[in-house]
C-alpha cells in the first residue's frame, strides 16, 4: 500500500462511526462518579482540588469501560492508584528538568511496556503519564503533593463504591462473550446450508474462553449459566461442519443434502435461542418444526455412515442446548464431561499477577519487539514534546506531549487514525465549549455541571469512535478550564495548537522508529504452519490410540493453533494497511497461503468430529501419517521462515503406504481428511514457492500491481464514464 493510500485509509478509519451497543446507563453510572467529587471539592475546598479529583474520576471510570474480564471495580481502583503516584512523584521533581525529565522518561517507557500484558494496562498506564505531566503546573511542596495524590485517588475509589453499590449488568461482558461464541455457530451452521465448505473465525471461541477464566473469588459468585455452554459450542462446530461437509458426511445433493440443511437450520435456530437466554438470563422458546426436526428416526433416516453419526451426535448435542434455552438463568446448566480438577480456567488474582507480569515484560524486551518499539517512542516523544512546548510562547504545554501519549499505539495504523481522530474530535469539541462559556461567562459551578454532563456523553460513545468520544472529552477540559478560572481565549487557541503539534510528533516517532508487521508475515505464517502440524498430528494419533492422553493433547495442539492463528490474522490485518513494501511474502502469496492453511485446518477439525472412543476399532495406519505431518510441517516451518520452498516427501510416501494398505480404515473419515490435508499442503508450496528469478523481481512485481491499483482507483471514475 503507497503512503497516499494509507493516509487515506487512516482519515476514513479515524472518522468513522463504530456500530455498537451503546451502554447509557453504565455512562450515567460513571458520570455520577465524577459528580459526586467535583461537587464536595468545590464546596469544601477549591476548583484546582475539584480539577484534581475530576482527574482521578474520569480516568478511573474510562478504564472500567475498556475490554477487561477481571471485575470493574478492581481496574478503577488500580487505574486510581496509579494516577495517584504517578501525581505526586511528578509533584515531587516538577520543580527541575534535570529531575522531572528522567523521571517521565522512564515512567512513559514503563507505560509502553504495558502492553505486554495487554491493550487495557497499556491504554491505564498511559492515562498515568498524563496525569503526571499535568501536574507540572500545580504546586511543588509534599504536603500539596500528597493532598492532590490523595484527591485523585479518591475519585477511583468513588467511581469502585458505585459499580459495588449499584452494578449493571454482573457478568455482562461475561453473558456477552459467551452468548457471542454460541451465536457464531449459529451463524456458521446458517452459512454451511449454503457453502458446505465456509470458513469460521476462531475469535468468538477464543473470546469465550478467554472470558472464562477467573480468580477463585470470581468462581464462587458466577452464575451457574456461565460453565457449560462454552464446551457446548466447541463441540458443536466441527459437527456440524463434518455433517455439511461433501466429502465426510452428507452428499452433495439428493435427500441427504436436503436433510442435512434441516438439521443445520434447526441447530442454527437453537443455538440462538440458546444464545439469547445467556445474554438475557430469560427463557427462551425454540419453534416445534425446530424441535422435530432434531429426532433422527432409526427406519427412516437418510442420512448413512459419517453422516449419520455426525447427525445423532448433533442431536444429541442440542439437546443440551435446548436445556440451556428453556431454562435460561433458572436451574443448573449441565456441565462438560472433564476431570474433576477442571471446572473453571484458573486466572491469577492481582497479588499473583505480579510475576506473570514480569515474565510477559521480560519477553518483549528486545530490539525487534512491536511493545519494546512502542516503549521507546513514548518515551521519548513524551520528553521530546514536553521540551519543545516548553519553548513555545503559549501556557498548558503539557497538552502536546499528553496528546502524543494518548493516542500513540503499537502499531501503525491505529496510531495514525487517532492522531486524525483527536484532532477533528479536539477541533469540534473546543468549538462547542467555547461557545458556551462565552454564552454563560464565568460561573464555576456551572463549569462544574457542564463538565460532568460533557463526561457522561464522551463515556456514551466511547465505543462508537474516538473522534466523537475526543469531542465531548475536548469540552470537559475546557469546562474544568473554566472552572478553574482559565479564560477561554486562553485555552481554546493553545489547546487546539498544542493538539496538532502531538498528533504530528506521534506520527514522527512512528516513521522515524517503526514497527512494521510486514517483515514480520513469514515468521507469523511459520508458527502458524507448524502448530497446525501439531494439531493435525495430535488429531490423527486420537485414531491410532483413542486414550484420555491422546485427546488432553488434542485439546492444547487445538488451543496453540489458534493462538497462532489469531497471531497471524493480526500481522496480516495491520500489514495490509502499513505503506511499507512486501518483504519475504507479497499480499497475494500470502493471502494464498492464508486460505491453504484454512483448509488444512478444516480438514484437521472435520477429522476432529469424527475422533473415535476409546472402545473404537484403532486405525494403526493414522499413527505414520502423523509423524509424517508433523516431521514435514516443522521442517517446512523453517523453510519459509528463511525463505526456501517446502517439500513434504514424508507426507507423500506415508499417505501411498496408507492407500496401498489392505487392512481396512477404522472411520472412512480419517482416510479422506488425510487426502484433504496433502491437497491443502501442496496448495500452501505453491502460494510461497518461487523459482531464483521470481524472487529476484516478486517484490517488484508486487510494487508494481499495487501501483497500478492505487491509479485504477483514483481515476476510477473517469475510466468507468469512458468505458459506458
Amino acid at each position: 500500500m503507497t503512503w497516499l493510500r494509507a493516509l487515506r485509509e487512516v482519515v476514513r478509519s479515524g472518522l468513522t462511526i463504530e456500530e455498537t451497543r451503546l451502554e447509557p446507563l453504565l455512562a450515567l453510572r460513571t458520570a455520577v462518579g465524577v459528580a459526586i467529587v467535583i461537587g464536595p471539592a468545590l464546596w469544601l475546598a477549591s476548583p484546582a482540588y475539584a480539577a484534581s479529583a475530576a482527574l482521578g474520576a474520569y480516568s478511573a471510570g474510562a478504564a472500567t469501560f475498556q475490554r477487561t474480564w477481571r471485575p470493574r471495580k478492581v481496574i478503577a481502583l488500580g487505574a486510581g492508584v496509579g494516577l495517584a503516584l504517578s501525581t505526586f512523584l511528578g509533584y515531587l521533581a516538577a520543580g527541575r528538568l534535570a529531575t522531572f525529565l528522567p523521571l517521565l522518561a522512564v515512567w512513559a517507557f514503563a507505560a509502553g511496556m504495558a502492553w505486554a500484558v495487554g491493550s487495557t494496562a497499556g491504554i491505564v498506564a498511559a492515562t498515568t503519564v498524563g496525569s503526571m505531566l499535568v501536574t507540572v503546573t500545580l504546586p511543588t511542596s509534599v504536603g500539596r503533593a500528597l493532598e492532590h495524590a490523595a484527591v485523585i485517588a479518591l475519585g477511583g475509589v468513588a467511581q469502585a463504591l458505585l459499580i459495588l453499590l449499584f452494578p449493571i449488568r454482573r457478568w455482562g461482558a461475561h453473558r456477552d462473550a459467551l452468548a457471542d461464541a454460541l451465536a457464531a455457530v449459529a451463524d456458521y451452521a446458517r452459512r454451511l446450508r449454503h457453502d458446505p465448505t465456509a470458513p469460521f473465525d476462531p475469535e468468538p471461541l477464543m473470546t469465550a474462553r478467554d472470558a472464562a477464566a477467573v480468580t477463585p473469588s470470581q468462581a464462587r459468585t458466577r452464575p451457574s449459566v456461565l460453565h457449560g455452554p462454552r464446551g457446548l459450542a466447541e463441540r458443536i462446530r466441527p459437527v456440524v461442519a463434518a455433517l455439511a461437509d461433501p466429502d465426510v458426511g452428507a452428499p452433495a445433493d439428493g435427500p441427504g443434502r436436503d436433510r442435512a440443511r434441516e438439521l443445520l437450520d434447526a441447530a442454527a435456530e437453537v443455538l440462538d435461542a440458546a444464545a439469547g437466554a445467556i445474554r438475557r438470563g430469560t427463557p427462551a422458546e425454540v419453534s416445534p418444526g425446530s424441535t422435530d426436526a432434531l429426532r433422527v428416526d432409526e427406519e427412516h433416516e437418510v442420512l448413512e455412515g459419517p453422516a449419520r453419526q455426525a447427525a445423532e451426535r448433533l442431536v444429541e448435542l442440542l439437546g443440551e442446548a435446548l436445556e440451556i434455552a428453556r431454562c435460561g438463568t433458572r436451574g443448573r446448566t449441565p456441565a462438560p464431561p472433564g476431570p474433576a480438577d477442571a471446572q473453571f480456567l484458573v486466572r491469577p488474582t492481582m497479588f499473583r499477577l505480579v510475576p506473570v507480569v514480569v515474565r510477559a515484560v521480560r519477553r518483549e524486551l528486545r530490539r525487534d519487539s512491536p511493545v519494546f518499539r512502542h516503549a521507546v517512542r513514548l518515551a521519548a516523544v513524551a520528553t521530546l514534546g514536553y521540551l519543545i512546548a516548553a519553548r513555545l510562547p503559549v501556557g498548558h504545554g503539557y497538552w502536546a506531549p499528553i496528546t502524543s501519549v494518548m493516542v500513540m499505539r503499537p502499531d501503525f495504523h491505529q496510531t495514525y487514525a487517532r492522531a486524525v481522530a483527536r484532532l477533528a474530535g479536539t477541533l469540534a469539541g473546543v468549538a462547542l465549549a467555547t461557545g458556551m462559556v462565552r454564552a454563560l461567562g464565568p460561573d464555576a459551578q456551572v463549569f462544574g455541571l457542564l463538565a460532568v454532563v460533557s463526561a457522561g456523553l464522551s463515556f456514551t460513545l466511547n465505543r462508537t469512535g474516538y473522534a466523537y468520544s475526543q469531542c465531548f472529552t475536548a469540552a470537559y477540559v475546557v469546562f474544568l478550564l473554566g472552572m478553574g478560572g482559565q479564560g477561554w481565549e486562553q485555552t481554546v487557541p493553545e489547546r487546539v495548537v498544542l493538539t496538532l503539534l502531538g498528533g504530528a510528533l506521534a506520527m514522527l516517532a512512528y516513521v522515524v522508529f517503526p514497527a512494521w508487521e510486514t517483515p514480520r508475515l513469514p515468521g507469523r505464517l511459520a508458527d502458524w504452519l507448524a502448530a497446525d502440524g501439531r494439531y493435525a498430528a495430535a488429531v490423527l494419533r486420537s485414531y491410532a490410540e483413542p486414550t484420555r492422553e491422546h485427546h488432553a493433547d488434542l485439546r492444547r495442539a487445538l488451543l496453540a493453533s489458534r493462538e497462532a492463528r489469531a497471531a497471524w490474522q493480526e500481522t496480516y490485518d495491520r500489514a495490509r494497511q502499513e505503506p511499507v513494501r512486501p518483504r519475504g511474502l507479497t499480499s497475494r502469496e500470502a493471502e494464498e497461503a492464508q486460505e491453504a492453511l484454512k483448509g488444512f485446518d478444516r480438514a484437521a477439525m472435520l477429522m476432529e468430529s469424527h475422533v473415535p472412543r476409546d472402545d473404537s476399532r484403532l486405525v494403526p495406519e493414522a499413527e505414520r501419517f502423523a509423524e509424517a505431518v508433523e516431521a514435514d510441517t516443522a521442517q517446512a516451518a523453517v523453510d519459509v521462515r528463511e525463505h526456501r520452498n517446502p517439500h513434504w516427501a514424508r507426507v507423500e510416501e506415508a499417505l501411498r503406504a496408507w492407500e496401498g494398505a489392505t487392512a481396512g480404515d477404522g472411520s472412512p473419515v480419517v482416510r479422506r481428511g488425510a487426502a484433504m490435508q496433502k491437497r491443502a499442503l501442496e496448495a500452501l508450496a505453491t502460494a510461497v514457492s518461487r523459482t531464483p528469478l521470481e524472487r529476484d523481481v516478486g517484490s517488484a512485481r508486487e510494487e508494481q500491481r499495487v501501483r497500478a491499483a492505487a491509479a485504477t482507483e483514483g481515476d476510477g471514475s473517469g475510466s468507468a464514464h469512458r468505458g459506458g
